[in-house]
C-alpha cells in the first residue's frame, strides 16, 4: 500500500496526518503547511471526511449524533463515497499540478476506525480504499499516537462529541490497535508520540518531511 513513485517535477506528494480524535492533527497540518509554504512549495491542506461540497454533506451525515442506529458497513461506505469525491475533485487534481497535499485523515482512518474499531476487517477496508481512491495512496503518513483515555479527555474538554467521538473506550482501544498495526506494516507510516509539546511534535514532523523530500529529489536526479 505504498504510494506511487511520482516525479516531483511533474506531480506532487500526498502527506496524511492520522490519529485518534483530539491528537492534534489540525494543529500539525497547519504548522506543516506554513513551514512548507515558507520554503516555496505549493501546498494544499484538506481533510476527511470533507473537502468538496458533496463530501462535506456526507460528513455531516456521518457525524450526526441523531443517527445512533447507523451500522458499521453503512458508515464505511459513506466514508468511501466521501473519499471518492474528495480524490476526484481535490486530491488528484492537486497532485497532478505538483502540489504537496496535506490531508487530515485519509485511507488509514478507515482501516483503523472501521476495519479495527467496527471490526469489519482491515483487508476488506484496504481493498475498498483502492477502488475509492483510484489507486492513490499517501507517500508519507504521520500517526500522532495518544492513549484512548487521553483522546476521550481531550475531546470532552473542548467540545461536544460527535457520533464517532461518542463511542466508548473499548472502541478507541481497537482503533489505536489498528494504527499501531499500520505503523508496523507500512514503511510510509511514521508513529509520533502525540503527548509531546506542539513545537516538539512539529519539529519531528518537519525533519521527517525534509528527509523525505530530499530523498525524492536525489532519486529524481539519478533518473
Amino acid at each position: 500500500m505504498e504510494g506511487d513513485e511520482i516525479n516531483p517535477i511533474l506531480r506532487g506528494y500526498l502527506i496524511t496526518i492520522e490519529g485518534l480524535d483530539g491528537c492534534g492533527k489540525s494543529t500539525q497540518a497547519r504548522l506543516l503547511s506554513s513551514y512548507l509554504k515558507g520554503k516555496g512549495y505549493p501546498v494544499l491542506v484538506t481533510r476527511e471526511p470533507g473537502g468538496p461540497p458533496i463530501s462535506e454533506k456526507i460528513r455531516e451525515l456521518i457525524l450526526d449524533r441523531s443517527h445512533p442506529e447507523m451500522v458499521g458497513l453503512t458508515e464505511l461506505f459513506l466514508y468511501l463515497a466521501s473519499r471518492s469525491q474528495h480524490v476526484a475533485e481535490v486530491v488528484k487534481p492537486a497532485l497532478q499540478k505538483g502540489f504537496l497535499v496535506i490531508c487530515e485523515r485519509f485511507i488509514d482512518s478507515s482501516v483503523a476506525y472501521q476495519g479495527y474499531g467496527r471490526e469489519i476487517g482491515a483487508e476488506v477496508v484496504k481493498g475498498l480504499n483502492r477502488v475509492a481512491t483510484q489507486g492513490i495512496f499517501p507517500h508519507l503518513t504521520f500517526v500522532l499516537d495518544i492513549s484512548p483515555k487521553l483522546a476521550w479527555e481531550r475531546v470532552r474538554g473542548c467540545r461536544s462529541p460527535d457520533r464517532l467521538e461518542s463511542q466508548g473506550l473499548k472502541f478507541y482501544e481497537r482503533v489505536r490497535e489498528g494504527y499501531l498495526a499500520l505503523a508496523q506494516e507500512e514503511k510510509r507510516v511514521k508513529l509520533i508520540d502525540g503527548r509531546g509539546g506542539v513545537r516538539q511534535i512539529g519539529e519531528e514532523i518537519r525533519q521527517i518531511v525534509n528527509d523525505f523530500l530530499k530523498e525524492r529529489r536525489r532519486e529524481n536526479n539519478e533518473k
